[in-house]
């Protein structure tokens, strides 16, 4: 073999092994970059609101037996990512959610769950108000980007059956307008039944969360798999 020909096989030997290292080093390099581009790293919770009254808030309740709190050991019971936060506020109205919007927009939520209109029916205030209200959340909610769900209520049956009629069809329609999410009543499962209520009768007491939670859980997480699906995060966030 000639000493030149050996020394070129010797050589592209030598330069090819340092391209690979070089190639390696340079991917290494690279890996603290990657980690910081958006996009890359893993996603934090979910932030998910529950915009709220009493019902939310778990008046009568230990804090630990809240509705948020509860629903949130359901989520991350299931393994999803999903950090449920407690905006209720015991004695709010539809109209005093609206005011608030600003003041729970400082958590950040990806979603909000409204859970109002139970003080309006039992204040027998006018529908259209609460449906006007209602509208107002969503439309400011939606302009800040969030995704919104929808949870009905039903009014008490003393005020009449056109009384009735009007508050109970306004939720949907709200949530058709926007073609929200819905789930139909919020206290379904749980409503008059003293089993499941604390003495007045209205707000449930702890088994009755957890009533709520299962019956509400399905919903959740079926809309949670549709939202991660909408920004590309894994189905079980």
């Amino acid at each position: 073999m000639k000493l030149q020909t050996a020394y070129g096989r010797f050589a592209a030997t030598v330069n090819s092994r340092i391209s690979v290292l070089v190639a390696f080093l340079l991917c290494v390099a690279a890996l603290p970059v990657l980690a910081q581009t958006p996009g890359t790293q893993p996603a934090g919770p979910i932030k998910l609101a529950i915009l709220g009254d009493s019902l939310a808030a778990g008046y009568g309740l230990t804090p630990a037996h809240a509705f948020p709190v509860k629903l949130d050991a359901a989520l991350r019971a299931q393994g999803r990512n999903v950090a449920v936060i407690n905006h209720g506020v015991s004695g709010d109205t539809t109209a005093g959610g609206l005011e608030r919007i600003d003041w729970m927009m400082a958590d950040k939520p990806d979603i909000v769950l409204i859970e109002l209109g139970g003080n309006d029916g039992l204040r027998a205030l006018d529908p259209a108000a609460t449906e006007r209200n209602l509208d107002a959340i969503v439309s400011k909610l939606k302009a800040a980007g969030v995704t919104v769900w929808l949870a009905g209520m039903l009014a008490p049956r003393n005020f009449g059956s056109d009384y009735a009629k009007a508050f109970d069809g306004l939720f949907k329609a709200v949530a058709d307008k926007y073609e929200l999410p819905f789930y139909p009543f919020f206290l379904d499962g749980v409503a008059q039944d003293p089993a499941l209520n604390q003495a007045d009768g209205i707000h449930p007491n702890a088994k009755g969360v957890d009533i709520i939670v299962e019956r509400i859980l399905p919903f959740v997480t079926g809309n949670l798999d549709k939202y991660a699906t909408t920004v590309r995060r894994p189905a079980r966030p």
